[in-house]
């Protein structure tokens, strides 16, 4: 039974988050503020995180800034529409996906088994990938660059896995929402956008001028071995 820690100060709302998600089968833990939400990911060690961005003391960002200098553990955030800046800091801090409010539970019940399954699951295919100066390990989900190893997250991982088990390959931002996040094309894809950006800081040379994670511009991405 996976433990997901829900993050939310609007006792309303966070009160049928929890319902919804202990429906669905999964152990919940609760925090009405930052503070509370930081001791619980160090003492509970949550399976995911569903991170509210506006909480008295230390806010949502701080909590996701926070939880990647220590976890890898996923990070869904909750956003208002207005919130796109705040959103965009969040995902580039490390946070795994982001639902808008007001939204469905059932969708972010559908988006917590998402992650959960991608997290867990070591991608398919081959077991080690080998470029010049970087690596790619399924079992052990690490990435080394120069014989370094990178520091990412697990939706990073995943959408780096992908690129580059399908070398050359073009993809779409709507084919990666579906093939790497599992949701369709009515999605935001301005996700797929934040996590390249994230990537191409960590793997390349000149992430302005990228040698690997290449824009097909007006199609979409593809990995350069």
């Amino acid at each position: 039974m996976a433990t997901v820690l829900v993050v939310e100060d609007e006792s309303v709302v966070r009160e049928v988050v929890v319902k919804y998600l202990r429906r669905e089968g999964f152990r919940t833990l609760e925090a009405a503020d930052g503070d509370t939400a930081c001791s619980l990911v160090e003492r509970e060690l949550p399976d995911l995180v569903v991170l509210d961005l506006m909480l008295p003391g230390t806010d949502g960002l701080g909590v996701c800034r926070w939880i990647r200098a220590r976890s890898e553990v996923p990070v869904i955030m909750l956003t208002a529409r207005g919130e796109e800046a705040d959103r965009i800091v969040g995902l580039e801090l490390g946070a795994d996906d982001y639902v808008t409010k007001p939204f469905s539970p059932r969708e972010l019940a559908a988006r917590v088994k998402s992650v959960l399954r991608r997290a867990r699951q070591p991608p398919e295919q081959h077991e080690r990938l080998v470029f010049d100066g970087l690596e790619l390990d399924a079992s052990t989900r690490e990435v080394l660059r120069a014989g370094e190893p990178l520091r990412l997250t697990a939706k990073e991982f995943d959408l780096l896995w992908f690129l580059a088990s399908n070398p050359r390959h073009v993809f779409s931002r709507d084919q990666l929402m579906d093939r790497v996040w599992g949701y369709d094309a009515a999605v935001d894809t301005g996700t797929v956008t934040v996590h390249m950006r994230r990537l191409r800081a960590k793997t390349e040379d000149d992430p302005s001028r990228p040698q690997r994670l290449e824009t097909v511009w007006g199609v979409g991405y593809r990995f350069t071995p």
